[in-house]
């Protein structure tokens, strides 16, 4: 992936490539809010219990080819791979940042 991605989502994209959980986790706010297909969790633990129950299992790796803005928002688009039915799965990714670093992230298949 050859994007100019600003850096705590670079950062974000890198780590999970490596599948390095506390590498994903250090772009978040410690207040910031994931929200996966509708699910809202909030804050650095809940986000991270999420993606040590449900990321981590099946090496979950996200794999973008299209970025755009939209309002401010950063959006990411492309398959995610790993153990998991009916893998690859096409994702959008919509993140929002504040203070350099991620404040929301938002999933949808």
């Amino acid at each position: 992936m050859s994007m100019n991605l600003p850096k705590p989502i670079a950062e974000f994209i890198a780590a999970n490539a490596r599948l390095d959980m506390d590498g994903m986790m250090e772009p978040f706010l410690p207040d910031a809010i994931f929200i996966d297909n509708g699910k809202r969790i909030e804050g650095q633990a809940a986000i991270r219990q999420l993606f040590e129950e449900e990321v981590m299992p099946v090496n979950a790796i996200f794999e973008p080819d299209t970025v755009r803005e939209d309002g401010g928002d950063i959006i990411l688009e492309g398959p995610a791979h790993g153990d998991f039915p009916g893998s690859p799965l096409r994702f959008t990714y919509r993140f929002t940042l504040s203070e350099g670093a991620i404040k929301m992230l938002e999933t949808t298949v």
